[in-house]
């Protein structure tokens, strides 16, 4: 169960910020928020939060402070001063290593810190939609788990406070491939006077039959064995050719193609060419 009585602080009031700051206070939070442009408190404050004249006496407000600021530079600018006692929650987007050095300073100034970053779009917020990674210490996690529940559904990844971080990234590759092969095939299409929304249904299902692959590929990849289960990877290399040649032909850009072929055949040259798709898994893992 929710312990709504929680308070918590919120620094940073952006989009995202914002949208966080309104969770807690959906929920029942007492909550304080501050924002170097104050203005962006107005509607919150109407809806019960209070605007601190700082961000020293905003983290003095909640034990929890939950910071959401456009890059750590900003995090470590407003956590500046005495954190004793204080659980730091830092959801702003940067580097694993950023995440670690910022852990360290908020250790060195008795706060206890987790790094997390929010996998959702505001609106998605306070839903079960919106998934929020953290990592650092469990006992602090576990500790606040009711309060950061307002925000979504979390997970913790470890203990290493860089691990959200590491993810995040990992995951906006994955969505740049996914949006980018959209696109890109909306190019080729609409070359031939196709329209992107008539694409959509077949897009759609694609990238469903794709996800639906990933727990078996998932498994390859921890293995490091490459079945060929749904063709080898000198089939996709005469596919990838085809499509190659076909955006050249119609003026499209190739690039995308050209590079997903370029590292297939390495795979190839590997000694992989009778290898599965997931093979290609080596060439990224290379420097």
């Amino acid at each position: 169960m929710m312990h709504t009585d929680a308070p918590v602080t919120v620094l940073g009031l952006g989009l995202m910020g914002g949208a966080l700051a309104g969770a807690f206070l959906r929920a029942g939070h007492p909550t304080t928020v501050w924002n170097r442009t104050t203005a962006k408190a107005d509607d919150l404050v109407a809806r019960g939060a209070t605007l601190a004249g700082s961000p020293a006496a905003a983290i003095a407000a909640a034990p929890l402070v939950v910071v959401c600021v456009s890059d750590y530079d900003a995090a470590a600018d407003v956590l500046d001063g005495p954190l004793d006692g204080r659980v730091v929650v830092n959801l702003t987007s940067g580097t694993p290593s950023r995440a670690r050095a910022l852990a360290e300073e908020v250790a060195r100034r008795g706060g206890g810190y987790l790094d997390g970053g929010v996998m959702a779009v505001p609106e998605a917020v306070s839903t079960a939609e919106a998934v929020l990674a953290y990592s650092g210490p469990r006992s602090l996690y576990e500790a606040h788990e009711s309060t950061l529940g307002s925000l979504g559904t979390g997970l913790h990844f470890g203990e290493d406070p860089g691990l959200s971080a590491t993810h995040e990234m990992a995951t906006l590759v994955l969505m740049w491939g996914m949006l980018n092969g959209f696109l890109n095939g909306a190019a080729i299409l609409g070359a031939t006077g196709v329209s992107a929304s008539a694409y959509l249904p077949i897009a759609q299902t694609a990238i469903g039959m794709v996800a639906g692959w990933l727990p078996g590929y998932a498994t390859q990849v921890d293995d490091g064995i490459y079945p060929a289960d749904d063709g080898t990877v000198d089939t996709h290399l005469a596919a990838m050719a085809h499509v190659v040649e076909e955006s050249e032909s119609l003026g499209v850009n190739a690039e995308v193609p050209r590079l997903v072929r370029a590292l297939a055949e390495r795979a190839a040259t590997a000694g992989h060419g009778a290898s599965g798709y997931v093979a290609l898994v080596e060439q990224f893992r290379r420097p």
